[in-house]
């Protein structure tokens, strides 16, 4: 853990010269989605990189982690989505850090794929509110988007807003169920609406390496996706899933746990692949 620790230290952390917009998907819940979401963006403004996080979920458990007040009454990403409202004027800033901002979700989202269904551009609204901040803050490193358990209209907007995809996925029984159908929608938007989307990273998430089981689902995961997969896994831990409970990713809560260190090294990787490429 110390060696880890002095390493992460002494790491060079590259900052991108453009801003990266990742969307963090996988349709099937209880993966490690919006944990790895939060802990990655925060690992990164702890590295030094400006980060916004879009929550798109309607359960708002990106906003939680990020100590972010979502109750039903605030201007949310629901706002962005149904009504215009600008995201310059919705992002909070998140208690975490100073460089680290987030677009919160409410409950109201929960309704925004009907709402949405009827509209012209309905795919393109997040990406258009998207470019307008852009514009502003020429400052950005990193966007991450946390999308709902969902292929539906909110998913397929942060689809056409990003550049590139990341799939947690975890080290268990059935872990590539329904990647499959993941993998076939993400080719019809590069094919039809977003050509320059990128399948960039998987992550394993609650890999346990007392298990031969999650060896062989990494090995699985490394076979199916050898450029994507990171060399890094996220562990299966306590202090990960106590975190959110304190308004707090765990790279705050306990920088120093394996899983903090874990997403601080995915995040290093993640950057330097990114330069790499």
């Amino acid at each position: 853990m110390a060696r880890r620790r002095r390493e992460l230290e002494s790491a060079d952390i590259p900052l991108p010269r453009d801003t990266r917009v990742i969307t963090v998907v996988n349709q099937k819940g209880g993966v490690g989605k919006t944990t790895t979401a939060v802990n990655l963006a925060a690992s990164f403004a702890q590295a030094g990189a400006n980060v916004l996080l879009i929550d798109l979920d309607p359960q708002g458990n990106a906003s939680t982690a990020l100590g972010i007040d979502h109750h039903a009454d605030i201007v949310s990403s629901y706002d962005v989505m149904i009504d215009g409202a600008e995201i310059a004027g919705t992002v909070q800033a998140s208690p975490e850090d100073e460089r680290l901002s987030c677009l919160p979700s409410t409950i109201h989202l929960a309704g925004a794929d009907l709402e949405l269904a009827t509209r012209d551009r309905r795919e393109f609204v997040l990406r258009d509110a998207l470019q307008d901040y852009l514009m502003e803050r020429e400052d950005l490193h990193y966007v991450f988007i946390d999308c709902p358990p969902s292929l539906g209209l909110l998913t397929i907007n942060a689809f056409t807003a990003a550049t590139e995809v990341m799939i947690p996925i975890q080290s268990e029984y059935y872990a590539l169920e329904g990647v499959t159908q993941l993998l076939d929608t993400i080719h019809r938007i590069q094919q039809h609406l977003n050509p320059q989307l990128d399948l960039s990273t998987v992550v394993l998430t609650m890999y346990d390496g007392r298990t031969i089981l999650s060896k062989q689902v990494a090995d699985e995961v490394r076979k199916h996706f050898p450029e994507q997969a990171l060399e890094t896994v996220i562990p299966r831990s306590v202090r990960v899933s106590e975190a959110p409970g304190f308004g707090q990713t765990v790279v705050t809560y306990d920088p120093n746990s394996p899983g903090a260190l874990s997403y601080r090294e995915a995040a290093k990787e993640i950057a330097q692949r990114g330069v790499a490429r």
